[in-house]
């Protein structure tokens, strides 16, 4: 994993936290987000902990440029920052988790390990101001309403981490059939790849439909 924090001596803590751990190794380690930018070019780490405010260009730009850059690579924040804005937008540039830097160590570990699985995860404090804004009642449309029951199918199984091979065996379709709905739920949700859909099925807790199936093996 790849640390971006423009403070050295956290940096160098939470390295050493890290490197402590068996299944973890610490590749690389970036002061800005420029410097994150380069390092996961160059080093293609699976999971970039990253600090929100750097000098130069920010924690959240430098998230929706690595999400572009290397969509294998999971970014989770890990800041000192709870504010609304701050935390829509990393979701928004593509950031799997968001953790503030009072979690427990033993947390941030088991994090890390859920994030590099693909999964979403966010503080308690912060999992609550998520829930709180898609709950309240301005936001009882969502753009679900624009996919079919099919897609929504689709989705949700991504949320899960099923593979396109995996939500074909589950639904009983084709791959290029699956390929077909998942073009069709990025283009009607205006968003960019899988992982993007993934943070947007858990944002809106979707859950298979009565009488779908199961996805196997998971």
């Amino acid at each position: 994993m790849l640390i971006a924090d423009d403070h050295a001596m956290f940096r160098r803590g939470l390295r050493s936290f890290l490197e402590s751990e068996d299944d973890f190794e610490v590749v690389g380690e970036a002061a800005s987000g420029e410097e994150a930018i380069q390092k996961v070019e160059a080093l293609l780490p699976d999971v970039v902990v990253m600090d929100l405010v750097m000098p130069g260009m920010d924690g959240i730009a430098a998230t929706r440029r690595i999400c572009q850059i290397s969509p294998m690579t999971r970014v989770l924040v890990l800041t000192s920052f709870g504010e609304d804005e701050k935390i829509f937008a990393s979701i928004k540039a593509g950031a799997m988790g968001y953790l503030l830097k009072d979690v427990p160590a033993e947390d941030l570990g088991r994090a890390i390990y859920l994030v590099a699985r693909g999964e979403f995860l966010l503080h308690p404090e912060i999992a609550k101001k998520v829930l709180d804004e898609f709950s309240s009642p301005q936001n009882d449309f969502t753009p679900v309403t624009e996919l079919t029951p099919r897609e929504v199918d689709v989705l949700t199984l991504i949320h899960q981490g099923s593979s396109n091979k995996e939500i074909a065996h589950s639904l009983n379709i084709s791959i290029k059939t699956v390929k077909t709905h998942v073009s069709n739920i990025l283009n009607k949700l205006h968003l960019m790849d899988r992982r993007q859909a993934a943070m947007f099925a858990a944002r809106h807790g979707l859950v298979p439909r009565k009488g779908s199936a199961e996805p196997k093996g998971l």
